[in-house]
């Protein structure tokens, strides 16, 4: 075995088209030596991650210890246009199946909304090279959660002043207290309120599961980037479909 066929062997074992790499980028890679090689394939091995570690096992959690989490299923945002890859119709009432189940299983929901003073001095005001686009004030609703919610007396509400649900509320005090330690999570958006609400779950050692479909973003992409990249590593990404499932299991 010549020495160009080696190289090009590990190219390919590190995930390198040789031919594409080298009409479309003019590099080339066979120059490289068979060390640099080897490490590049290291480090490609390295980065490797399932998106979806785990999807074949079934679900199970104890319900008695299990909170759902909704993130700012309100009228305000509610109320604003777009939402991908779902409808913003088709995730409330995803959230709305799952509460009932949570509620007839005995798990606790809570409710989360975003809000702050009328004079708007709590909110956050960061520079920032991209900025949340308003409409004149706000109405006096805005910060009301959707009536498709069906808050019950039992239900728990949350109102945070900024993308995550813990800093700054008593919803770590609140779970604690009540011995949950697993937390459903769904709402708007995916790459927001959810997934900075997730981050800090996941560093208070709450186990986590996210209901896909019952979560939508501002775009498919960052949707997928959260769902794809960054739960899987948090917790356990499931349908609405099987977390129904486990809660009448």
């Amino acid at each position: 075995m010549n020495e160009e066929k080696k190289l090009r062997e590990l190219l390919e074992e590190a995930g390198i088209d040789v031919r594409t790499r080298i009409s479309e980028e003019g590099k080339q890679y066979l120059d490289l030596t068979l060390g640099q090689i080897r490490e590049l394939r290291a480090k490609t091995s390295a980065q490797e991650i399932d998106p979806k570690p785990g999807n074949n096992v079934a679900l199970a959690f104890d319900r008695k210890r299990t909170a759902i989490v909704v993130i700012d299923l309100q009228k305000g945002i509610a109320a604003i246009p777009g939402g991908a890859p779902h409808s913003k119709s088709a995730i409330i009432a995803n959230c709305t199946r799952l509460l009932a189940a949570a509620r007839a299983a005995g798990a606790q929901p809570i409710l989360v909304h975003v809000g702050g003073s009328p004079d708007g001095a709590d909110r956050l005001k960061n520079p920032t090279d991209q900025t949340w686009k308003t409409a004149g004030p706000r109405p006096p609703d805005w910060s009301e959660l959707v009536p498709e919610l069906h808050r019950q007396p039992g239900d728990l509400v949350i109102l945070k002043r900024q993308w995550g649900a813990f800093y700054g509320t008593d919803l770590d005090l609140q779970l604690r207290r009540r011995n949950l330690t697993t937390i459903i999570l769904c709402g708007i958006a995916t790459e927001g309120g959810v997934e900075s609400t997730a981050r800090d779950a996941y560093e208070r050692n709450y186990e986590l599961i996210f209901a896909e479909d019952a979560m939508t973003g501002i775009s498919a992409e960052s949707h997928l980037n959260s769902v794809e990249r960054i739960f899987p590593r948090l917790g356990r990404v499931r349908s609405t479909g099987e977390i129904l499932a486990a809660f009448e299991a």
